[in-house]
């Protein structure tokens, strides 16, 4: 009962943050993948967004735990990587719980995180599929328009990009970006040596999707 009640307070919390909050964090998961690749890009993303889309965000983000309940304070979780990925049962109960009462995870992939990642989805949402945004979803006429959909960043396999998502009652709760690697894109223009005309168009996708979540 007393867990139950904690609980039910933290669910209160995190609504009022979401009415109020512009807050991010990078979500850190197990299995060995490098959760923690791309050290520069949310901080230049931000820097973006407050300055084009007037957000008021922390330049820094945090860091999260999967299965900590301080993931009910961000209304906004990126995650990214490029191997494996792995939630246990109390991590995936965390995470659903988080994403069925508002919550929202921009999972970006780096390069090779697919195969893991569709595995820990089945056991996040067993009754869903990813489902693939078309080009008229909302999440690509935000203040920057791509009529095209995602913007290719990195070529990689050079398969096309994709953006996929997983919807709660109409609302888009987890956003996959794959074959597009838009974190590479906002890092520092001296980690990749991306012409800077491929780096705006990550960084205007990239503060689409927060715009999306934050204003939409």
């Amino acid at each position: 009962m007393k867990k139950n009640f904690i609980f039910m307070v933290l669910l209160v919390l995190f609504a009022l943050n979401m009415s109020i909050g512009q807050q991010i964090a990078i979500l850190k998961y197990g299995g060995g993948g490098d959760w923690y690749s791309n050290p520069t890009a949310l901080p230049n993303l931000i820097e973006f967004c407050n300055t084009n889309i007037d957000t008021k965000i922390d330049v820094q983000p945090e860091t999260v735990e999967a299965g900590s309940v301080s993931i009910f304070k961000y209304p906004f979780l990126h995650m990214t990587g490029h191997g494996n990925v792995f939630f246990n049962d109390d991590e995936v109960q965390n995470l659903r719980t988080y994403l069925l009462s508002g919550g929202f995870l921009h999972i970006d992939d780096n390069y090779g995180m697919e195969p893991y990642l569709k595995r820990e989805l089945e056991k996040l949402f067993p009754d869903r599929q990813l489902e693939e945004l078309g080009v008229d979803h909302p999440i690509f006429s935000q203040k920057f328009t791509f009529p095209d959909g995602l913007p290719k960043i990195h070529e990689h396999d050079g398969k096309r990009p994709q953006a996929f998502g997983i919807f709660e009652k109409g609302r888009l709760v987890l956003l996959y970006t794959y074959e597009s690697d838009l974190g590479d894109g906002w890092e520092d223009p001296t980690v990749h040596n991306d012409p800077e005309e491929v780096r705006t168009k990550a960084l205007q996708m990239g503060s689409n999707i927060i715009e999306y979540v934050f204003k939409g």
